[in-house]
């Protein structure tokens, strides 16, 4: 049976939980669940801290989990990245009171206040800097304002938070982190695992693509055609007024309405888009 590391709180949770429920596998619906196994495709679940998940399959305890790559590389741990997975996006950046630092060298000597220490004394290690690395477990932010830093590294995303302390951003990002699909190192070929990454893979694509549909005059079918050349090709179908036929296309969530307002602009009518549940590609 395949043993799977999920997290089982934080911000990485329930998306992991929604794409692996969306990929068919059964999912708990009781928070207080710790371990659930779904008998139908061989799979056993287990609702892990997200900090610990990449120690359990990196120690070969579980073959696969589900983790932020920030966790994975703060860990001493040594589990295999295997897939990105789209969600938890975030940007780990230093941080320091505005004039006192202005690039990384200028961190020799000083005190750097962060939850992710590993990640830190990697960075600091490979830009040759000799710095204090102060480890707490949350509000990194308020470290300089209560005297126990000089800088801070933390997970940036607008900033707001940041300019509240009385901090700016310094130097370039650390890391750039999204929630990862991680296995056991030097784990041997595997068909239960090549079955979980085609389908959570089909949930991925699918989450990305739409399917549209529209009819458009003959005539229009090739330039029609170079707006939404699906994967291999658009489908083209007859219709009864033989002047016109009916295509069939994935095209990228996100140019969706670009793509319809061209079409419209073509002459392209009844122009419609379909979520896509799941696919294999």
């Amino acid at each position: 049976m395949l043993r799977v590391a999920v997290p089982n709180k934080g911000s990485l949770s329930d998306p992991a939980t929604a794409m692996l429920r969306e990929a068919g596998y059964r999912q708990r619906r009781d928070h207080r669940e710790l371990v659930l196994i779904d008998p139908e495709s061989g799979t056993e679940f287990f609702f892990l801290r997200p900090r610990d998940i990449a120690t359990y399959v990196g120690a070969g305890q579980l073959e696969i989990g589900i983790t932020g790559r920030d966790l994975l590389l703060d860990s001493d741990a040594e589990p295999d990245e295997i897939l990105g997975l789209d969600f938890g996006h975030s940007t780990f950046r230093y941080a320091a009171v505005p004039g006192s630092a202005t690039t990384i060298a200028d961190f020799a000597g000083k005190r750097i206040a962060t939850s992710y220490s590993g990640i830190v004394r990697k960075d600091l290690q490979k830009h040759g800097i000799e710095a204090s690395v102060v480890h707490l477990d949350g509000a990194v932010e308020t470290a300089v304002r209560l005297g126990v830093a000089d800088i801070i590294a933390d997970v940036v995303s607008t900033g707001t938070t940041l300019r509240q302390a009385g901090l700016e951003i310094v130097g370039d990002p650390i890391l750039q982190s999204e929630a990862v699909l991680i296995r056991r190192p030097g784990a041997e070929p595997s068909d239960e695992v090549d079955h979980l990454l085609r389908r959570i893979n089909g949930v991925i694509i699918a989450r990305q693509y739409v399917m549209i549909d529209y009819d458009v005059r003959t005539e229009l079918l090739d330039e029609a055609a170079a707006l939404t050349p699906g994967i291999e090709s658009p489908t083209i179908s007859p219709l009864q007024d033989t002047d016109w036929v009916a295509v069939r296309a994935m095209v990228t969530r996100k140019e969706t309405h670009r793509i319809m307002d061209e079409l419209w602009n073509l002459g392209a009518k009844g122009i419609l888009v379909t979520d896509i549940l799941a696919c294999r590609l």
